[in-house]
């Protein structure tokens, strides 16, 4: 009954438009109401025309900025662009850029293990900063749940490669996410989209927008609803695995009491629940299928609630500036059952319990004062984490329970300026300020460390601390014409250091570990070409006191994970976009990234051999695929009628490493995705057919490595088998149909 009334609030919202007509808006405003649909009409617009744009508005420097001319590289996609590659969440745009990897970690639905150029987590610890932000609308998200749910109705997504932390503070060493949802408009616009695709999944969303006093305040209301049936088969019981239902209701209210003030006020609810993950054990199925058994479905249940306000002033100081202020409220509850051994008993089940409740406040000034662009601002940021989990082991006889309850808080201040001191020439400088303070209280995975139904811990150890950090950067842009960009920067990144709520062996602290830093270099070159454009850059970064989670499969414990600075490591190498159009209506894109990545210096054993010797520095760093590459082609044909719009696109990734000491690898993967659309002559409704994964390859999140025992599915040492593994899959190939509309 809940889903039923969750999918008819889907649809009343489009239905709602009947109560919000363009007749009624008119008359609110003595204007005819033909004349406001004429002016609501929109052009077709087909797929090729859409990428053609040079138009995508970015905010990597807390401004607004063309993506030709801030001096970073960026990837960007706005609200067409998402529309023409089928946009569903963040994970699905991990193939299409050069070193960038947006991969779910697997152990729960919607935990991100995102890596872009070799730096990234493997966990799903929610007391581990990540090494990429996630910003939605401004506002940071603490932790790495939640961040891999569907995306609707959205302006824009920006991802910016390389360590971000002038602007946008700390855990963003390997960069920084930047989505943007759609502001309430001063006309009428509602829109939709149902899709089905093979699964079976159904999926539906809708907004309504418009004014409610004309000029002065706009309103919207958009909701979206999602029921997949389950891709898999599981082959313990033969059933349908993998279902997923998702539900996000998102109202917003813009107020413009006149022009140089702007209030936006968001507010989002979202639940989604289904199957626990399609465990494929690599002892007994091969990695280049889809098969697997669980003999426990599990479960996740997640829900959150966000609320964000924004106050935009234009102000009279220098040529133009303007102060703003976000704040955001977040709250996510998770409650997850995983089978992680993959095998027909009960050897490895862990459930797991988050609890989070987030607060932040930016106010900030960004102005134009001649030849000097200043940004200035502070940051607070506090949360609150509660996270427990209880592990079931050798067939239910051995039960270990623990957890972990902290406060977490950080402080910010920054400051930069981009000082044109000639006609072609910017000086670009940046200073950021850090404080921050943990405060926990940890229960060890132990028997008897948590009461899991009641939601506490038996608390075996409690700890604060505090690290602070200065974080420069020094650039110079050389801009010849307003066609090329030449930029290079020096830049420091910090990462938080911390505790881990997941201690798994008795006698290992939880922590502290400390903080990490890295230095940056980076050298790029953005040229616009004509019919399009092409971007460049070649950089290096040096981790210090580098975050790793040392993974080690331990006999009645199943996975121990030790958090520890490791060393010091080195990452370099280059990556290039390039998008053109030889001809009219046909659009040609590609891009290629390279990473290489060594520790150059050590202080613990990764392989576990008990020395540190030439093995251990030659592992790879974990989630650091050395070659990504792809390519597409867009066509639009016109019609008397509309256009017709068919892409098509391969993507590459190279095999990588999930575990330190290297045991745990991802194979390399080639994506294919074709589309073929029609779009009405007055742009109101877009007909789709679209393909993901055609060629049915097999990912997975995660590749844990788990007891070799006969037990897990193992042989031991000397056995021909490759290792037991914790491997949740990703869906294979997709196939589906979409219908758009705007009006």
């Amino acid at each position: 009954m809940r889903h039923g009334f969750k999918a008819w609030l889907v649809c009343s919202t489009a239905a709602a438009a009947a109560l919000w007509t363009p007749a009624a808006l008119a008359q609110e405003s003595g204007t005819d109401s033909g004349e406001t649909q004429s002016e609501a009409a929109t052009t077709a617009r087909g797929a090729a025309a859409a990428l053609e744009s040079e138009d995508i508005v970015v905010t990597a420097l807390k401004r607004s900025d063309n993506l030709q001319t801030v001096p970073v590289a960026i990837s960007a996609y706005g609200e067409e662009q998402l529309q023409a590659i089928n946009f569903r969440d963040i994970g699905s745009l991990g193939f299409t850029m050069p070193n960038v990897a947006l991969d779910d970690n697997g152990t729960s639905k919607g935990y991100a293990n995102f890596s872009i150029r070799g730096i990234g987590v493997n966990s799903s610890i929610p007391s581990i900063d990540p090494t990429v932000g996630l910003f939605v609308d401004g506002v940071y998200q603490g932790i790495n749940a939640g961040q891999v749910f569907d995306n609707f109705d959205l302006e824009a997504v920006e991802v910016l490669r390389g360590p971000q932390g002038v602007l946008f503070g700390r855990n963003v060493t390997g960069g920084a996410i930047l989505v943007r949802t759609r502001k309430p408009t001063d006309e009428f616009d509602m829109r939709g989209r149902i899709a089905v695709e093979t699964g079976l999944r159904v999926v539906a969303d809708a907004s309504v927008s418009g004014p409610i006093i004309e000029g002065k305040l706009q309103a919207k209301i958009a909701a979206y609803y999602s029921y997949d049936n389950g891709w898999f088969t599981n082959l313990f019981d033969n059933s349908e695995f993998g279902k997923d239902r998702q539900f996000i209701v998102r109202p917003m209210l813009r107020f413009t009491p006149s022009d140089n003030v702007e209030v936006l006020l968001r507010y989002e609810h979202g639940e989604a629940n289904g199957d626990g993950p399609a465990t494929q054990n690599h002892a007994l199925y091969s990695r280049d299928s889809h098969d697997f058994l669980v003999n426990d479905r599990g479960f996740f249940h997640n829900k959150w609630d966000s609320l964000t306000g924004e106050i935009n002033v234009d102000v009279g100081f220098g040529d133009e500036g303007t102060i703003t202020n976000i704040a955001g409220w977040r709250r996510f509850k998770g409650d997850t059952l995983s089978d992680l051994d993959g095998v027909n008993t009960v050897q490895f089940n862990i459930g797991t319990f988050t609890d989070q409740e987030q607060f932040s406040n930016e106010l900030r000034y960004a102005g134009t004062f001649g030849r000097l662009k200043p940004t200035i601002g502070v940051y607070y940021f506090t949360q609150d984490l509660t996270y427990l989990e209880d592990r079931t082991l050798a067939g239910g006889a051995v039960r270990r329970a623990g957890g972990g309850i902290g406060t977490f808080q950080t402080f910010g201040a920054f400051g930069a300026v981009d000082w044109e001191f000639v006609d072609t020439l910017t000086l670009n400088l940046g200073l950021r300020y850090t404080w921050e303070k943990k405060e926990v209280e940890i229960a060890t995975v132990r028997a008897g460390g948590a009461n899991y139904p009641a939601r506490t811990i038996v608390a075996d150890f409690l700890s604060e601390k505090s690290w602070n950090d200065l974080s420069p950067k020094i650039g110079l842009q050389w801009q010849p014409s307003n066609r090329t960009q030449v930029y290079g920067y020096f830049a420091k990144g910090f990462r938080s250091g911390g505790y881990n709520f997941r201690n798994t062996l008795l006698g290992a602290p939880p922590g502290p570990f400390d903080s990490e830093s890295q230095d940056a270099y980076e050298f790029g070159v953005k040229q616009r070409i004509p019919g399009g454009r092409v971007s460049l850059a070649v950089f290096q970064n040096t981790i210090k006191n580098i975050q790793r989670e040392v993974q080690v499969p331990v006999v009645g414990v199943g996975i121990a994970q030790l958090i520890q600075n490791v060393g010091t490591a080195r990452v370099r190498g280059f990556e290039g976009e390039v998008q053109f159009s030889p001809v009219d209506n046909f659009v040609l894109s590609g891009q290629v990234g390279y990473t290489d990545g060594k520790y150059t210096s050590l202080l613990v054993d990764l392989n576990g051999d008990g020395v540190i010797n030439a093995t251990d520095f030659s592992l790879k760093l974990p989630r650091q695929s050395p070659w990504t590459y792809g390519a597409s082609a867009t066509l639009d044909i016109p019609m008397s009628t509309g256009v017709v719009s068919a892409r098509v696109s391969f993507n590459h990734r190279d095999p990588a490493f999930h575990t330190d000491n290297n045991l745990g690898f991802y194979k390399a993967v080639d994506l294919v995705d074709a589309n073929l659309s029609y779009t009405l002559d007055d742009g109101s409704v877009t007909f789709s057919v679209y393909g993901k994964n055609l060629t049915n390859e097999t990912t997975y999140g995660n590749d844990a490595v788990l007891p070799d025992t006969p037990a897990f599915g193992g042989d031991g040492p000397a056995g021909p088998r490759p290792l037991p593994t914790f491997s949740p899959l990703g869906r294979g190939r997709v196939i589906g149909g979409e219908i758009r509309f705007n009006f």
